[in-house]
């Protein structure tokens, strides 16, 4: 029955000849073009439902090592409640960062990209081309006016959105210097607003890992830092060469790169002019006191976790082919940790096996760090549904609220400080967790099981998300997502 039914799905496919396949599939791309401008006119919508009560409670972007906040679309957009895209970024499988950049993304431009949002609706522009265009607009520097975006938005929608990210980059910068935006930011220059649009990056993608544990790396640099970098590593690939590797050049300058990465911190910069240009007095990592000075600082120190599954085989002990590194959720291969493992510079802390099976408690409010140690293990991530952010980057939660007039009281602890009653909550999620409507409780350890303020409920363990059942569609809810309480 199987073959019959597998030769038949054949013949069906056999059936559509060239070009009706190339119809199906151009029907099909427009269908998901226009399902995508649909989420993104929904997405706008439910922001509208949800205003916040005040500019502290308005959802924004944190700005990696700075203290301030960037928000989700340009100036001219309304604000919205920051609480509200958790709902729509579960109901959609997403994260609360993806959630939240779809609402600035719909909010821009509905509000400040109106040619190319009815473009998009227009089914002349996919809407993942439109989505490009808001997020240079929303997080250019300095930020686009309301005229300025309508610019940008003339431009883009005068070619049905097909820009690339170099033309797109250059429209924003001439966008700049066309309204002498430069100026309103003391650290333009006011000779040349394409200037003040700094294109150096260095990005690692650290998200998207090679089966053989490598990540891509990206980056644009001042032109001598980068004939400086191109002489390093010609540099040190020459080195290895001369060492005996039978690596190709490119690996052998990726290692390079990682060597530098490794040591620079480590260079005597005092006394860089007395070894400067002879070769001969390079001066090891690993050395504490040298003749030429005082001790030399140590590189940094870069931690990283691996977890291994393993054997007994008498008195052996047997370790998988692969393991798992903890940043990043990343596949590990044994043959890379040995390697690891072999550089004179690595330091290798083994640590006793943790039995997560095993109910772990403490008196008081305070966490241990055993404790602290067993959360993050069980849940490697944060716990909310779709949340991926590491747990040791977490607080850690009372599932229960611990009360603190309990035993003052007399009364049982309703909240101990126990493994069956605390969750890795990334600071958000906590904080959501805290001021608004979500509730969750701990089914299994390990296993969570959250309910949304609109009555939508997911299993969050360690297998990821999972979406239970929906509530009636019928029932309206609560009418908006509770903003914080202050």
């Amino acid at each position: 029955m199987i073959e019959a039914a597998e030769a038949g799905g054949e013949a069906g496919a056999d059936a559509l000849g060239p070009a009706a396949l190339l119809a199906s599939i151009r029907s099909a791309r427009s269908v998901e073009d226009a399902a995508a401008a649909e989420q993104l006119d929904l997405a706008a919508r439910w922001a509208d439902l949800h205003p916040p009560e005040s500019i502290h409670s308005a959802a924004s972007f944190t700005v990696a090592g700075c203290e301030r906040e960037e928000p989700i679309a340009g100036p001219g957009t309304p604000l919205v409640a920051e609480f509200c895209v958790a709902e729509l970024g579960t109901v959609l499988g997403i994260s609360s960062v993806s959630a939240k950049k779809l609402v600035g993304h719909a909010l821009e431009l509905r509000h400040r990209l109106p040619r190319l949002w009815s473009q998009v609706h227009a089914g002349r522009v996919p809407a993942w081309r439109a989505r490009a265009v808001a997020e240079a607009t929303i997080h250019s520097t300095p930020a686009l006016t309301v005229e300025a975006a309508r610019f940008v938005d003339a431009q883009v929608a005068a070619v049905a959105g097909k820009i690339g990210p170099a033309q797109l980059d250059r429209l924003v910068a001439e966008t700049i210097k066309r309204f002498d935006l430069a100026e309103l930011d003391p650290a333009a220059d006011p000779e040349d607003g394409y200037l003040h649009v700094d294109p150096r990056h260095v990005t690692i993608h650290d998200e998207d890992v090679h089966f053989a544990g490598t990540v891509r790396l990206e980056a644009e640099v001042d032109l001598a830092d980068g004939l400086d970098l191109h002489q390093a590593l010609a540099h040190g690939a020459a080195l290895q060469k001369a060492l005996g590797s039978q690596e190709s050049l490119d690996a052998r300058r990726a290692k390079a790169l990682g060597d530098l990465a490794r040591t620079q911190t480590a260079l005597d910069l005092v006394h860089r002019g007395q070894t400067a240009g002879t070769g001969v007095e390079a001066r090891s990592a690993r050395t504490s006191t040298t003749e030429a000075g005082p001790d030399l600082p140590t590189a940094r120190a870069v931690v990283l976790h691996a977890h291994f599954d393993a054997s007994l085989a008498g008195d052996t002990t047997v370790f998988g082919p692969t393991g798992r590194l903890e940043e990043g959720q990343r596949l590990l291969l044994l043959e890379q940790l040995k390697s690891w493992c072999g550089d004179s510079r690595t330091r290798v802390t083994v640590k006793p096996v943790i039995d997560l099976n095993q109910e772990k408690a403490a008196p008081g409010y305070e966490i241990p760090d055993r404790i602290r140690e067993h959360v993050a293990l069980r849940d490697r991530t944060c716990v909310f549904p779709f949340c991926g952010r590491p747990a040791r980057g977490c607080d850690v939660d009372h599932v229960i609220e611990y009360d603190h007039d309990a035993e003052a009281e007399g009364r049982p602890q309703p909240g101990p400080t126990e493994t069956e009653n605390l969750g890795a909550l990334c600071r958000f999620h906590h904080r959501l967790k805290t001021h608004s409507a979500w509730r969750y409780d701990m089914v299994a350890p390990g296993v969570f099981e959250w309910t949304s303020p609109h009555g939508h409920s997911y299993r969050r363990d360690r297998d990821g998300t999972t979406a239970l059942d929906p509530p009636d569609p019928l029932d309206p809810g609560p009418p908006r997502i509770p903003s914080p309480r202050r």
